[in-house]
């Protein structure tokens, strides 16, 4: 088969990741409470530094737009990163630009304030890097982070996506879309050693 062929998109499981203490659950736009916790993370001053959305996200009804493209959209996997037993809402995972023919995808996260300082970035990107690989049958993951951002650094190289490079104005400066910064990319592999986090 070419590699122009478009290849059949892959189903998407109804099985929810789960593993050190967390469960990965698809957003529910109606949920009034995944609504807020969406909107409260977007206008956090720690999200906004390192962070310029494409879509501005100001209320309720924009936010439940949002998430209820990306529900629809199949290049993607948005998580919402819950705790395992409470449910209670702690960040955002997701898989992105998934290209079936060359079988590769982005990955991106957030996690609220609260939330923070618990692993639960690293925990979440080994979830959904595991999910990635085992049943959507990717090949490389890759992982973006403004440059200084040393915690998200930090979380990559412990998932075990390995740093490839600087790229050059490959994002938005923080606030702008009239200003670039840099970036360092990760990546990893499916045939890369997989990681061993403790719980």
């Amino acid at each position: 088969m070419a590699l122009t062929d478009e290849q059949p998109a892959a189903p998407r499981p109804d099985s929810a990741p789960r593993g050190h203490g967390l469960r990965l659950d698809r957003w529910d736009p109606d949920a009034e409470a995944q609504v807020e916790a969406w909107l409260r993370a977007r206008s956090d001053p720690e999200f906004r530094r390192w962070n310029t959305p494409l879509t501005v996200v100001t209320d309720p009804a924009g936010a439940r737009d949002v998430l209820r493209r990306q529900a629809a959209d199949e290049t993607c996997e948005p998580f919402r990163i819950t705790d395992a037993e409470s449910g209670t809402t702690l960040g955002h995972v997701g898989i992105n630009m998934i290209d079936r023919t060359f079988r590769t995808a982005r990955v991106g996260y957030w996690v609220l304030p609260e939330a923070r300082g618990r692993r639960v970035a690293t925990h979440a990107l080994a979830l959904a890097a595991d999910r990635a690989f085992a049943e959507l049958g990717l090949h490389r993951l890759e992982l973006g982070h403004a440059l200084g951002h040393d915690a998200s650094c930090r979380i990559a190289r412990t998932c075990g996506f390995a740093y490839e490079g600087t790229l050059r104005g490959a994002m938005f400066e923080a606030g702008r879309k009239d200003a670039f910064r840099d970036v360092h990319l990760h990546a990893r592999l499916a045939t890369d050693p997989g990681t061993a986090l403790g719980a």
